[in-house]
């Protein structure tokens, strides 16, 4: 009992500093929009496993007295290393290489658009969700086919420390690698739709702004199209008086439509001195 424990000590100040540090930073699993990078943050966790499962083996071997023997030994510790974890960690890493050259390759021909997050706050949402904010089936079903196998990689080795890496069935790898091909193809078809990001009103303009806007791209306002200026990329403005109720923008851009954008306008709450007539204000 005493040897599980110390695994999942060791794995927890593994992941819990790296952890706090992701939390306050996330940079470092950011794609090139700002937003978390699902490749990125896979690649990362299954790399700190790995990383993990080596070190408690070496521990373990080392504080048993056992010794060389018991890295010799046949089959040994780290035998299964080769035929099941190095494929279980090509797929996501393979996932996250191809991710960046087809997103760097679809920005520099301008068929993909990847506008700024409107927030500086990094939900873990986005692990599972597209640019415009809505759950991606494709995302969703690689993080949560690669969280089971994590899963399951670490209970089955807590099951059995001093057995080493357990000898998982060697099909284990299609539960990465299959759900990672599906990453990268949806990368690949994606269409380059506009995003819609914010929307402001100043001074009776509205401002919408986003990416994947054309100089053609046309803005519609609860379904009504409107006449529209673009002051800079990405930007749409036009003229809205005095709106009193939500407004849910859409943009068009190369026949695409973006996800609907609703804004509400702020009330307005009167203050004291506007309530009160103006032969009724005191020193008037």
């Amino acid at each position: 009992m005493t040897a599980p424990l110390l695994a999942l000590a060791l794995l927890l100040s593994l992941a819990g500093p790296l952890a706090w540090r992701l939390r306050r930073s996330p940079a470092f699993i950011t794609g090139r929009d700002g937003r978390l990078s699902t490749s990125t943050a896979l690649a990362l966790a299954w790399t700190v496993i790995l990383v993990w499962l080596l070190l408690t083996v070496l521990a373990h071997g080392l504080t048993t007295g056992a010794g060389t023997d018991y890295f010799n030994a046949d089959p040994g510790p780290l035998s299964p290393l080769a035929s099941v974890y190095l494929p279980l960690l090509g797929g996501p890493y393979t996932a996250l290489i191809g991710a960046k050259a087809v997103v760097g390759i679809r920005l520099e021909h301008g068929t993909l658009a990847k506008p700024a997050p409107a927030s500086p706050h990094r939900p873990l949402r986005e692990l599972i969700a597209n640019d415009s904010g809505r759950t991606d089936l494709v995302d969703l079903q690689y993080v949560a086919l690669n969280t089971v196998t994590m899963l399951y990689v670490v209970l089955s080795f807590l099951s059995d420390v001093h057995g080493g890496l357990p000898d998982l069935p060697s099909q284990l790898w299609a539960l990465t690698g299959a759900p990672a091909g599906a990453y990268l193809l949806n990368k690949l078809a994606t269409r380059p739709n506009p995003v819609i990001t914010a929307a402001s009103l100043t001074h009776d303009t509205l401002t919408v702004r986003g990416g994947g806007f054309t100089p053609d791209a046309r803005l519609e306002l609860n379904g009504t199209p409107v006449p529209t200026t673009a002051p800079a990329p990405d930007t749409l403005t036009t003229p809205l008086p005095h709106p009193t109720h939500p407004v849910t923008a859409v943009v068009t851009a190369r026949g695409l439509r973006s996800d609907p954008y609703t804004h509400t306008p702020a009330t307005h709450t009167p203050t004291e001195d506007e309530l009160t007539p103006p032969g009724a204000r005191p020193g008037r």
